[in-house]
């Protein structure tokens, strides 16, 4: 993992997000203590200027020192905030998910939405995950462009992506069942095109624990299995989730779990992406001139 430069990521998030202290937006829904807490603990690290998008009226009985901008319609507003640059980036927060995914791609005209989660494993290693969406990932077409996209931002932090790419069973599992020879095929054709895009990678078919040392992007089967790799490692394998951005060049928008009520690093990691998208139009502008 450290030819991937993976060992250094974290630091670099976190340095980018400092530097850039980005205004980000965090959705509220039925807020707790310790959520309200996570997001006071992620400006006061430094990492954002956070802002509250909720009702108002709850998250005052609990009592924060943050912005709220007061709304019974959180997946809308966040959406709002962030097409009128308001904001610099936005979280999901406890938002409802559906909601607030559907409301972005409206607003910004998207028929899918592509997200690339960041992931620690228990003994903290960091790698890239997708699909995470229940219904994302299920074609030949979703998981190239997955790849695509998510190998051209993983660069974007200076690291060369490598592929892992995982499917139902063993080589030799081949004639148990139709569905697993699916994913096998699948897992060969998929490899097969993305190196031919001149993305390093590999079918590591089931074994998740061979490509975690060898991949810094793990690509699951589909959007059902890869939701369950993320919960599995975040909430029940003593690893963390740091947010899932959602793959876009103009905006910055973080998909979070509402389960776990963590949200620091998912305010940072957006910090850091805006940071990362400013840097992009500057040297746009530079070579243009």
């Amino acid at each position: 993992m450290e030819n991937n430069g993976m060992d250094a990521l974290l630091k670099a998030i976190e340095s980018r997000a400092r530097i850039n202290r980005a205004r980000v937006a965090m959705g509220i829904r039925e807020p707790t203590p310790k959520i309200l807490e996570s997001a006071w603990r992620a400006q006061e690290m430094g990492f954002a200027q956070v802002v509250l998008v909720g009702n108002k009226k709850e998250i005052d009985e609990i009592g924060t020192k943050l912005e709220v901008i007061d709304t019974e319609d959180p997946e809308k507003a966040l959406s709002d905030l962030l097409v009128s640059r308001q904001v610099d980036a936005a979280i999901r927060g406890t938002a409802k998910a559906s909601g607030a995914l559907s409301e972005l791609k409206q607003a910004l005209g998207m028929k899918k939405v592509c997200r690339l989660a960041l992931l620690l494993t228990v003994d903290g290693t960091p790698f890239f995950l997708a699909p995470v969406g229940i219904d994302e990932g299920n074609s030949i077409a979703d998981k190239l462009r997955m790849i695509s996209l998510g190998a051209e931002h993983i660069r974007r932090f200076g690291i060369e992506p490598a592929v892992g790419v995982l499917s139902g069973g063993r080589m030799g599992d081949i004639g148990r069942d139709r569905r697993v020879d699916r994913t096998l095929a699948d897992g060969e054709l998929v490899t097969r095109r993305a190196l031919e895009m001149g993305i390093n990678a590999k079918h590591h078919t089931i074994l998740i624990e061979d490509a975690i040392k060898e991949s810094n992007f793990i690509l699951a089967p589909d959007g059902i299995s890869g939701n369950l790799i993320f919960r599995t490692i975040a909430f029940l394998g003593g690893g963390d989730g740091l947010g899932a951005p959602v793959l876009m060049d103009d905006y910055v928008f973080v998909d979070t779990s509402r389960v776990g009520g963590h949200f620091t690093k998912a305010i940072m990691l957006a910090s850091a992406l805006s940071h990362l998208n400013k840097e992009r139009k500057k040297d746009s502008l530079k070579e243009i001139h």
